[in-house]
């Protein structure tokens, strides 16, 4: 989902006060040798590195709702990456990272760090950024500005905080590279996902129709990476929505697939915080745009009614059949690795009739947003403006469009059935990107499509079975991952469009959208099969003027009278059982004086003689971190630790880690430190 430059759920829900606020305001060096891999073998490598930015007061990114502003920790968020290499030099680098979407800029800035570190070995070709589009994370780090409405403009700590985490995360991988194996698997996983956009799929044909019973996509492919024969990564490939947690939520976390990942990882692989990478563990999507993983009123609502919990199920389900295939996976991929991609101006692509409904010649739009997109999906409604699949226009929509974003009659009538709302791509610079990068990549007889947007399953499909038609006898598995190196919205089947759902609404380059994505990626798969290269005509502009933003930031941190940073304001009780929450409260600083990328707002020590030893930090799932600000520049930190079931017992105290800036600009961390308790079986 994503709404105005959000995947909104809850599109223009408090939009217009966003929207206002907004208005008023090389050459490269050659490429590395590959490192040796055996004969006929490849060389493997993972890392993962922190992306989790801003932990207090930033919009966060997918329900498009303002209001919905970070105070604390879930969960860190990670890029997870995961690199394979021939011996003829060829690499492919896949990173799946834990925020809503992949944006542009992030994946221009992210190309230019590795060029400056590793030449031509990575490039757009066969780097690979996707997102498992959790709507628990920050936004504000595009430089389109729909994309940044929730957080009123640019977050640069955001920004960073996700470029430099994928970096490491590739580095990493890069640096891990040695002999090994990549062997897949593929099952189906039921109950995890359902189809929160029934109507639009039920209009497609019996046939396509007819390859998802119960109108949900319950394939799982899971690709097991081994260095000389021992496990050290696990990429799982599953349609299902990163909205889990809801939008009444304020904690960053990393959704269903984040708590799938923390299972194989922490739980399976005993990796813990102190050693973080020995086992990595990557949930990526496929074509999520109309799976759900609120199971209940077509996906109105999680299998509980408790958030946290819901997430947990989701996760648990998805982490489950993933280790039965990584445990049974035999087939090993061999063979060539090769690359293929470029961008495509998606605003006015000619589409063959071989890719059409009608078998005529069609062309896509510059990008738009429907009426209907306000109202939101199920998991996100928006206000009660207008219904999904009302065909009529609505007066107040018309002419708040007109006023903030004027569409000229020609793509409007290009866009039909929609009744536009926003014409996102027709203004200069436009506020959606036009431009969007596609990749076909072979990793033997493996093909992975990417592609910058969430695809129904029936239109991602279709794009699949075009890649296939050309690489047939070449592959005989075949991947569409999604939120890929950017984005721009759904991508629905030209029949769904026409009943203008929330995700038909979200089509930005018209009816004809899922065509051109098919065609075009056929094409490039084509260069793939052929070894012919794919220069692009068109590259993605820059629009560093849009990196600015309205919100203040931090301009002061004090303690309340009588305290000092890092006092404890609530202390835990003397003893606790076996699965209670122990909570404890400090006085601190704001959590943006210091992101603590690679590190920890807290720490859940264990007494063990006259050490001290850490048992937990904010990486682990069992701790939540909880930030409030009292009043004026006085603010507190709730931390909270679920003893786990098989905790050791004896004697353990939690310690809290913070920044705060004072009168001069100059912050400086503190560290407060609670009573002990004990543990008790």
């Amino acid at each position: 989902m994503i709404a105005l430059g959000v995947c909104p759920e809850v599109p223009v829900k408090r939009l217009l006060p966003a929207f206002a606020a907004l208005l008023l305001l090389v050459i490269p060096a050659p490429g590395r040798p590959a490192a040796a891999a055996a004969p006929g073998g490849y060389q493997v490598g993972v890392g993962i590195g922190d992306i989790t930015g801003e932990a207090a007061e930033v919009g966060m990114l997918g329900y498009a709702d303002p209001t919905q502003t970070t105070a604390g920790l879930a969960s860190r968020l990670w890029a997870r990456a995961f690199v394979v290499a021939d011996g003829s030099g060829n690499h492919v680098a896949f990173v799946s990272t834990e925020i809503d979407f992949v944006t542009q800029a992030v994946q221009v800035e992210v190309l230019k760090r590795l060029r400056a570190k590793h030449g031509s070995t990575y490039t757009d070709q066969n780097v690979v950024l996707t997102a498992t589009h959790t709507h628990s994370a920050p936004g504000g780090y595009s430089e389109y500005m729909l994309w940044n409405l929730t957080t009123l403009g640019f977050e640069a700590p955001v920004f960073e905080a996700i470029v430099a985490g994928i970096v490491r995360a590739v580095d990493s991988a890069d640096a891990d590279l040695a002999p090994g194996s990549v062997k897949i698997a593929e099952g189906n996983l039921a109950g995890a996902n359902v189809n929160r956009s029934i109507e639009p799929f039920n209009a497609n044909p019996a046939a396509d129709k007819a390859r998802f019973p119960d109108a949900v996509d319950t394939r799982m492919t899971v690709l097991r990476f081994e260095q000389g024969g021992r496990p050290v990564g696990l990429i799982d490939f599953f349609a299902t929505h990163g909205t889990s947690m809801t939008p009444a939520n304020h904690l960053i976390s990393a959704d269903n697939k984040g708590y799938a990942a923390h299972v194989i990882e922490d739980e399976v692989h005993g990796v813990d915080w102190a050693h973080r990478g020995d086992f990595v563990a990557a949930f990526a999507q496929t074509s999520a745009g109309d799976m759900s993983p609120n199971l209940r009123n077509g996906g109105a609502q999680g299998p509980t009614d408790d958030e946290f919990e819901n997430t947990r199920i989701i996760g648990q389900l998805q982490a489950g059949k993933a280790q039965q295939l990584f445990d049974s996976a035999t087939e090993e991929l061999s063979g060539p690795i090769a690359a293929r991609g470029r961008y495509v101006d998606f605003s006015g692509v000619q589409v063959g009739g071989a890719y059409t409904p009608d078998g005529q010649a069609h062309t896509t739009c510059p990008g738009a947003l429907g009426q209907n997109f306000t109202a939101g999906a199920e998991d996100g409604p928006g206000p009660p403006i207008v219904d999904e699949g009302d065909l009529n226009t609505n007066p107040l929509l018309l002419v708040a469009g007109i006023v903030v974003n004027p569409t000229p009659a020609a793509v409007r009538a290009c866009q039909a059935p929609k009744d536009v709302f926003l014409g996102t791509g027709s203004q200069n610079p436009p506020w959606t990107p036009q431009v969007m990068p596609l990749q076909v990549l072979r990793i033997g007889q493996l093909a992975i499509t990417t592609a910058p947007g969430e695809f129904t399953i029936v239109a991602g499909q279709r794009v699949q079975d075009a890649v296939a038609a050309q690489l047939g006898g070449v592959t005989t598995h075949q991947i569409l991952a999604g939120y890929a190196n950017a984005y721009a919205g759904y991508v629905t089947t030209p029949e769904e469009y026409d009943l203008q759902h929330y995700e038909g609404a979200a089509t930005h380059f018209g009816r004809y959208t899922q065509s051109a994505y098919a065609q075009e990626l056929a094409k490039i798969a084509a260069a793939l099969r052929d070894g012919q290269a794919t220069p692009s005509a068109v590259q993605p502009p820059s629009l560093a003027q849009n990196r600015f933003s309205v919100r203040p930031g931090v301009v002061l941190d004090t303690p309340p009278l009588g305290k000092s940073f890092g006092s404890v304001v609530t202390q835990p009780a003397a003893s606790y059982a076996r699965g209670a929450d122990v909570r404890a409260d400090f006085v601190t600083g704001h959590p943006n004086n210091n992101l603590r990328d690679e590190g920890t707002f807290l720490e859940v020590q264990r007494q063990n003689g006259s050490i001290w030893q850490t048992v937990a930090t904010d990486s682990e799932w069992q701790t939540l971190y909880r930030w409030k600000r009292e009043y004026l520049g006085v603010s507190t930190a709730q931390i909270t630790w679920t003893i786990p079931a098989d905790a050791a017992t004896g004697t353990y105290r939690i310690v809290h880690h913070g920044d705060a800036k004072g009168l001069t600009g100059t912050i400086r961390p503190f560290t407060g430190t609670s009573r002990t308790f004990t543990v008790t079986p």
